[in-house]
């Protein structure tokens, strides 16, 4: 006897990611202008960065929206999983980043060239600001959602590089050391390095079925056998169908057999203590199952 149970709940915080979208889009233009016209590196770095976080966060309001297509044809789950892919290619995204940003200030330090430092300044000041707003459109779903997380973890990053650009400028004002813009630019490198690695680990992680680290799968296992009429369990799987919707599988052995009320019971309980909305049963009676390896 097989139960199965499923609740929706999918964010997709069209608004955060429409005005983040349209705020980047009219920096990116804005940096890379003055960044070429102050020969500056590390406005153009903190543009490229900029550019790759727009796409981004295009990719992960498509994800969003499409873990919202109801199950069919082959895709029985849904599109749900475009979340956890896309987390991934954010990820990639901002390596990416860093290798351009990396190549250009590596070229600008062997061969330092004036940089305007008032231009750049104010550029980049603009660039916090818009940065750090567009960061807290996302601050509250980040905790629940790896795909939010990945798009906070961009803007802020970007807020980091940003005022960074802005000490370069300052410290160029005043020592006239050019060679202080690409150096800034390493520091930055070493800002979106620290902040991505974790968002590409968990991704991958989810990708490949593993348990989500907010959960315990031991306590999990723990507190179905405490339920009565449970008297063991076996083959239990604990998977994310998305980056916020967890979903179990187990048969349980109850030699009285299991209900719909129990099941319903079960499917509460693994919600509200663990946040897993997704559960499939397999009940199994331990007298039949006895006489099935003595007589199958």
């Amino acid at each position: 006897m097989a139960h199965h149970s499923e609740h929706k709940h999918p964010v997709t915080h069209s608004r955060a990611f429409a005005i983040g979208i349209a705020l980047n889009v009219i920096f990116v233009a804005i940096e890379v202008t003055y960044g070429l016209i102050a020969n500056s590196s590390a406005l153009l770095a903190d543009a490229g960065h900029n550019a790759s976080d727009v796409l981004g966060l295009v990719f992960a309001w498509m994800a969003a929206w499409m873990a919202t297509k109801k199950p069919s044809g082959k895709y029985t789950y849904g599109l749900r999983k475009t979340t956890i892919l896309v987390s991934i290619l954010n990820a990639l995204l901002l390596f990416g980043a860093v290798v351009a940003i990396g190549w250009d200030a590596f070229g600008k330090l062997k061969n330092p060239q004036p940089v305007e430092g008032m231009q750049v300044i104010v550029v980049a000041g603009i660039g916090v600001v818009i940065n750090t707003a567009t960061a807290l459109l996302f601050m509250k779903g980040q905790k629940d959602d790896l795909n939010i997380r990945g798009a906070f973890l961009h803007m802020a990053a970007d807020a980091a590089v940003s005022l960074g650009v802005v000490v370069a400028g300052f410290l160029i004002l005043s020592t006239g050391k050019f060679w202080i813009d690409p150096v800034i630019s390493f520091f930055i490198i070493a800002v979106i390095l620290y902040g991505t690695w974790q968002l590409f680990s968990d991704s991958v992680n989810l990708a490949l079925d593993a348990v989500p680290k907010n959960i315990n799968i031991e306590k999990v296992r723990e507190f179905i056998e405490t339920k009565k009429g449970v008297e063991t369990l076996h083959d239990l799987h604990v998977w994310a169908m998305s980056t916020t919707q967890v979903a179990i599988s187990a048969h349980l052995v109850m030699p009285d057999g299991g209900n719909d009320e129990f099941i319903k019971e079960l499917n509460h309980d693994l919600k509200k203590i663990f946040n897993i909305e997704h559960a499939t049963f397999q009940i199994e009676n331990k007298s039949l199952e006895k006489s099935c390896r003595t007589d199958c």
